[in-house]
């Protein structure tokens, strides 16, 4: 397997693979064209969001300048997808956003898992775990989501939460760590 098959398996894999870090130099170019477009170029942010991510569910995309990814090609989003200034997405596993989510200023998701022995963490090792977002999902400014987590459908993630495990449909969670608070 390649380094990126095994990223993408969710395996331990070299995070200084030459092909990796290639598609990392070219998201990067993509991003950079995004970010210093002035704000009335709509289309052309359209056209790059486009290229850059894997799936898009339609044109009513709105991403807010800045918006910051790792390959781009493992997010996905559906339809009517808004994020405010600040989107964050470590996307070294898939991350799949459902329709009408609406995502608050400086959130940031991360799939990239990293050793705690600091030995280990040097060699450049790691793996990713994906995240999944349903339909009808409001995540509020400054989250956090971890790797790993799934956040059902209709679920409100109260600001400045941080994300560690799994939020059921149909809830309002908040806190570090976030926990469900109320069932709607």
């Amino acid at each position: 397997m390649t380094e990126k098959e095994k990223m993408l398996a969710g395996e331990i894999y070299s995070a200084v693979d030459p092909e990796l870090m290639r598609e990392l130099a070219e998201t990067r170019e993509l991003i950079y064209d995004f970010n210093t477009l002035r704000p009335s170029e709509t289309e052309k942010m359209k056209a790059i969001l486009r290229r850059l991510l894997g799936r898009i569910g339609d044109d009513n995309i709105i991403v807010n300048q800045p918006f910051r990814c790792d390959y781009g090609k493992q997010i996905s989003v559906g339809k009517r997808f808004f994020a405010n200034f600040n989107f964050t997405v470590l996307d070294e596993a898939r991350v799949t956003i459902g329709d009408d989510c609406f995502i608050g200023p400086n959130v940031s998701i991360y799939t990239a898992c990293h050793s705690t022995d600091p030995m280990e963490r040097n060699s450049r090792q790691e793996w990713a775990l994906p995240v999944s977002i349903g339909h009808n999902v409001w995540i509020g400014g400054s989250v956090t989501i971890l790797p790993g987590v799934t956040i059902g459908n209709n679920v409100t993630i109260g600001a400045g939460s941080v994300v560690v495990s799994d939020i059921p449909s149909n809830t309002v969670a908040v806190g570090n760590p976030c926990r469900v608070v109320k069932e709607i």
